[in-house]
């Protein structure tokens, strides 16, 4: 028999907030983080606005000599886990350690040190790369890192699919729960890719907006959408086995009711047209939570902003849910913050924990001209109710689908 899986503590280092109750005030107020690019020099680059973590100091989370041995995409999964871990109450102490466990993903690692180390190959030579390039590089230190940061001594993944990577290891950890291998998981994803070859990248796969204004940069949904905004961040939620929270006394956020996921088989980088394997990927994640299509009244978009990948998610949603779609409110949280790749799952899974226990949900910032079969309600105003049930989508390059799905709490 499978377990109830709960979220009883949440983390996050975002471009509009460090820490929860900054990023979720920002949220509510519609603040965005999008600006000139600061960590290079880009102006020979066709994009130059990205969503930066501002004000950020890894010491601040950890001892200086620790932080100096991390990459940052591992420094923000580390803040991140902090946060949550405190604010989950977890005492490691009181916990067999061999149960808790750990699923953060990154979908590249750093790039920062494959640019640095291979500077030093070209212009000095083989003799000349860090020790610790290799460790520090690997996209699955984040989660090695948090794992030595608390001492958890479980199962310890790094989930990688690209942008469906937070919702893929929140996901898994929901399994390993779910299932026995463990009873507390901390998950989620992170990311940090503002870079010159991160943003070269994207750019040559016109997956980036070159729009200079950053309050028209990043317009999900909208016709005059133009591509997405690189972001970076991290967010880490503790997820826990009903019984073992409620035996602590813990704080209960939410409750994590179903789980699905599907792959297109189609493209590398274009979802497919039709929207079939998102829209089974959203039918998994409904069934698996024991509930019918007509139950659920939103969804936390992907919404990246492509043009793709808007029209085809808007497809897979109607083809999911069909009449009900029209009645459903559907807003996209890259609207403020961009799109964090690997940790832009883990960061909506916050939005939407935080929107259902205050029955607000955010709206898609900018949103302006509803697009000609994109006729779904995307939030231009916030909404303001009782929401029972949030899914929140997250589609990869590669194929991957994955939604997951949330519900209130009600013991």
């Amino acid at each position: 028999m499978s377990r109830r899986v709960v979220v009883t503590g949440l983390g996050a280092i975002t471009p509009i907030g460090l820490g929860v109750e900054e990023f979720w005030q920002s949220i509510k107020e519609g603040k965005i983080g999008f600006a000139p690019i600061s960590k290079f020099d880009a102006s020979e680059y066709k994009c130059h606005i990205a969503a930066e973590v501002k004000g950020f100091e890894g010491k601040n989370y950890m001892d200086a000599k620790t932080a100096k041995r991390m990459e940052l995409f591992s420094q923000y999964a580390v803040a991140a886990a902090k946060e949550a871990m405190e604010d989950a109450g977890i005492d490691m102490e009181k916990e067999d350690p061999y149960r808790v466990g750990c699923a953060i993903g990154s979908g590249i690692g750093s790039l920062q040190a494959m640019e640095r180390e291979h500077k030093k190959l070209l212009e000095k030579g083989p003799g000349r790369v860090g020790p610790l390039f290799v460790p520090l590089m690997i996209g699955n230190m984040a989660a090695g890192n948090v794992s030595i940061q608390f001492g958890l001594k479980g199962k310890s993944i790094n989930s990688v699919t690209a942008c469906a990577t937070g919702t893929n290891t929140i996901g898994e950890a929901f399994r390993a729960i779910q299932y026995g291998e463990a009873d507390v998981m901390a998950a989620g994803g992170t990311e940090a890719c503002v870079t010159p070859v991160g943003i070269a990248g994207f750019t040559a796969l016109t997956a980036l907006s070159t729009v200079e204004d950053p309050k028209k940069c990043s317009l999900p949904f909208d016709k005059d959408r133009s591509g997405f905004v690189m972001g970076e961040g991290a967010a880490v939620v503790i997820l826990e086995e009903l019984e073992h929270a409620k035996a602590r006394g813990a704080d209960i956020y939410a409750e994590v009711k179903g789980y699905g996921c599907s792959s297109d088989a189609y493209h590398i980088t274009s979802p497919e047209e039709s929207g079939a394997g998102a829209a089974r990927a959203m039918l998994n994640a409904v069934e698996d939570a024991g509930l019918l299509p007509s139950d659920i009244s939103y969804i936390n978009a992907h919404g990246t902003g492509t043009h793709h990948n808007d029209l085809f998610e808007t497809r897979a949603i109607k083809l999911a849910f069909g009449s009900h779609a029209k009645q459903m409110k559907v807003n996209s949280t890259k609207s403020m913050v961009g799109h964090l790749l690997g940790a832009a799952g883990a960061v909506e899974f916050v939005t939407c924990v935080k929107e259902l226990e205050e029955g607000y949900l955010h709206r898609t910032v900018g949103y302006a001209t509803p697009d000609e079969e994109m006729d779904l309600d995307y939030c231009k105003e916030p909404a303001v109710g009782e929401y029972r049930y949030a899914v929140s989508n997250s589609l990869g390059f590669g194929g991957h689908n994955a939604s997951i799905l949330l519900a209130k709490y009600e013991g």
